[in-house]
């Protein structure tokens, strides 16, 4: 064993035994979709009186801390997003109304000296100034007080606590503790009204919360006048409800907002779901990658299994490495974890197809010698398709939000513990391998001694594919043409993330006509509602933005003609939030698109650049055609797949322009043309064997993903259908055409291809 050799295996070793440990020890933190849980996103509302820049946001986030603290949540999480929006997430909580209520709730306590009871034809309807710093409002039984300007604030409180008294007769209360100033001006404001008779109403103190007298007591005759009380405590009386005053001293404690808040944005997940998507994933992963790795040792035996083993270190090495940085798993990031084992076999495929080249071109060949030349020459295909990968899974972290970013962060982790696992774990594995004296003996034990059935087909029939390269940009363009009229007669239908609205997912007992549910919605006054199988027993209602009294209406009227049917999971998004999310995704979607062109024109000519480009937009504006077509929505997930597509379509160009890069530079005199077609030939059986292991795996996905990802993984089915195809017969074309452009001639006539 060689010292390069010996240096990969330590490095090897350390990663795998650190990565098992920390898989071992540190879980893995499931988001919301998966656990089931309540997400509420809070914007921050400016007011006369105070802005939300990011200061009150950062005050507003400490006091919803202490709130949720108080609520009891296990494990919640607050983060503040931008300036002004703070991400609240409550594992277990299936009623968010209750959540949201107490989160977005200013809480503006303040007690004020009672100046007696209004007289008639007071306006009590709404907080009315009769004279500076005075108002009307009822107290808790609906007595018009006449009320004067504040003395204290609930930034006087020190605590507050909710207590049952059983033998006094007060039965649920609140206990306030003063503390600093709050002692000597609760003491002077209670003397004050105790100068009053008994009775008058003027000898009450009125607590007000949120422009709301919530108690009015009176001070007891035992308190003389002047002295108030002085041990800076009292209690709140009244018809008070376990729950109620338990919440009061809820926001008490938890202090006023600094600023107003607003809720944006509001989804909510049931437990039984989140169980239902991890089981149907890890099938899909056990399934799928099975089959990979099934189809990968047939094709390359003894290498494919050593590969098929370095691709369960994959799954382990990013396995923790999303434990180890606390990245959160989203369904769309295990997803992406899952598509991402499928794709980590292209390095494997891209350096063993090198190495058959290498075999099959030298005199005496050894398996060993190819082996290192397949790894040396597939290495900047390697890098490049990687990349590319990367720079969408850093868009999709940067430019997207909730999920899709959790999307991202697992795609991004997979394509570098994919080339980890390719360039270190895999070759150290067929190094060894190949230097046993038993498989010197046999090589084509390995796999690798054999040309495969795909190129052993393509020398023998020796096709000029880019002979008339015109006539494969008509067949794209019509392609382009038919999705693209999708577009124009059914338009993009825009999910609720992007449009704002509401989103309800339903489990019924037995399969349901939508159709019904429809109409029946119609006639309850909810016309623009859209509604949708969802699996084999379940429904999706999409409408406007909807009152918590409305939901219940939509919930109402489709249990009268579902029968049972159980919520779970119930989607809100604010119209100024989906307005955002969506110019996000164009934005995102351009950027995309920027940046591979910008990458590619740095690692090639721009002619490939551009061509590459051309075949991305080609795949995006057909996938969209697709979607408008089977009348999918187009949501956050949807543009996950669609930026995934982006960066597989990339990889299969930024192979085959590698290929023809090399060619190129060799200067053996063909023209452009013949150049890219001996690349092709060339890059075929990689391309070919990449895409049925990727196809393996999302096909596991559709079929057993569930509802929730079926959608995903059809779109990623038919984008690895349409790259596959755009990588070869619409990028290449085009960039000879280009090619030809640039140096004043025409396209090379027919028969000038030459052979592979």
């Amino acid at each position: 064993m060689n010292r390069s050799l010996r240096v990969r295996a330590l490095l090897a070793l350390a990663v795998l035994a650190l990565s098992l440990y920390v898989a071992a020890t540190v879980p893995v933190r499931l988001g919301l979709d998966l656990r089931g849980g309540t997400q509420i996103v809070l914007e921050t509302r400016s007011t006369p009186t105070a802005d939300a820049d990011s200061a009150a946001t950062d005050r507003t986030l400490e006091v919803l801390r202490g709130r949720i603290d108080a609520l009891g949540v296990a494990e919640p999480t607050l983060v503040r997003s931008g300036d002004h929006r703070i991400i609240v997430e409550l594992p277990g909580v299936q009623d968010p109304k209750k959540a949201a209520a107490v989160l977005g709730r200013t809480a503006q306590l303040t007690f004020h000296p009672v100046l007696g009871a209004a007289r008639d034809g007071d306006e009590t309807s709404r907080p009315l100034p009769k004279r500076p710093g005075q108002r009307v409002l009822p107290d808790d039984s609906g007595t018009p007080l006449r009320l004067g300007p504040a003395s204290l604030t609930g930034e006087d409180v020190k605590e507050a606590a909710a207590r049952f008294d059983q033998q006094g007769g007060a039965g649920w209360h609140v206990i306030i503790g003063f503390e600093g100033a709050g002692r000597d001006g609760w003491a002077r404001l209670t003397g004050e009204a105790a100068c009053t008779a008994p009775g008058d109403a003027a000898r009450r103190v009125a607590i007000v919360l949120d422009d709301k007298v919530i108690s009015s007591p009176q001070v007891d005759p035992s308190i003389a006048c002047g002295t108030g009380i002085r041990d800076g405590a009292t209690q709140i009386t009244g018809s008070f409800s376990p729950e109620e005053a338990r919440e009061l001293s809820l926001l008490i404690n938890g202090g006023a907002l600094p600023v107003p808040v607003e809720t944006v944005e509001q989804r909510t997940v049931g437990p039984t779901l989140g169980a239902q998507a991890i089981t149907a994933s890890a099938w899909a992963a056990v399934i799928g990658t099975a089959l990979t790795s099934l189809f990968i040792i047939v094709v390359y035996r003894l290498l494919g299994a050593l590969a098929a083993l370095a691709l369960a270190c994959y799954g382990l090495v990013s396995y923790a490495a999303l434990a180890a940085l606390g990245a959160t798993l989203t369904l769309p990031g295990l997803a992406g974890f899952v598509l991402a084992i499928g794709m980590a076999v292209d390095a494997n495929v891209l350096v063993f197809e090198r190495a058959r080249e290498e075999y099959a071109a030298r005199r005496r060949p050894s398996i060993r010698s190819a082996l290192t030349a397949g790894f040396r020459n597939a290495f900047s295909a390697i890098a490049d398709s990687n990349i590319t990968t990367l720079i969408a899974a850093a868009l999709l972290f940067f430019l997207a939000s909730g999920p899709v970013r959790g999307f991202g962060v697992t795609l991004g982790i997979g394509v570098l513990a994919s080339m980890f696992s390719a360039l270190v774990i895999s070759r150290v594995l067929a190094e060894f391998a190949a230097s046993r004296p038993g498989v010197r003996r046999r090589p084509r034990l390995t796999g690798i001694a054999t040309t495969g059935a795909v190129r052993e087909r393509l020398t023998r029939r020796n096709p000029l594919l880019m002979r008339r390269p015109r006539r494969w940009l008509a067949t794209s363009a019509a392609v382009v043409v038919l999705a693209g009229s999708g577009l124009a007669v059914r338009g993009v239908d825009l999910g609720v993330e992007f449009t704002g609205g509401r989103l309800i997912e339903y489990s019924t007992s037995s399969p349901v006509d939508p159709g019904r549910v429809r109409s029946a919605l119609a006639d309850a006054g909810f016309p623009r509602a859209v509604v949708q199988s969802s699996g084999d027993a379940g429904l999706t209602v999409r409408t406007d933005p909807l009152t918590d009294a409305e939901e219940r209406e939509v919930t109402g009227t489709l249990r009268e003609v579902a029968g049972p049917a159980d919520k779970v999971r119930d989607e809100l998004i604010g119209p100024s939030l989906g307005k955002e999310l969506r110019q996000g995704a164009l934005i995102a979607l351009a950027v995309a698109l920027g940046a591979q062109f910008v990458y590619l024109a740095a690692r090639f000519r721009w002619v490939l650049g551009s061509a590459a480009v051309v075949a991305l937009v080609h795949d995006v504006v057909i996938l969209l055609g697709v979607f408008a077509w089977l009348g999918k929505p187009v949501d956050g997930v949807s543009l996950a797949a669609l930026l995934t597509v982006i960066g597989y379509s990339v990889n299969d160009s930024v192979v085959l322009f590698d290929r023809v890069r090399e060619l190129d530079r060799r200067g053996s005199g063909p023209p452009f043309s013949g150049v890219v077609n001996q690349a092709i030939l060339q890059t075929l059986p990689r391309t070919v064997n990449t895409g049925m292991g990727a196809a393996f795996m999302l096909t596991a996905l559709a079929v057993l993903g569930g509802s929730s990802l079926t959608d995903f993984a059809l779109a990623l089915l038919i984008g690895l259908a349409v790259g596959t195809y755009s990588s070869v017969f619409t990028a290449a074309p085009v960039a000879i055409g280009l090619h030809a452009r640039s140096r004043g001639g025409k396209p090379s006539p027919e028969g000038a291809a030459v052979t592979a």
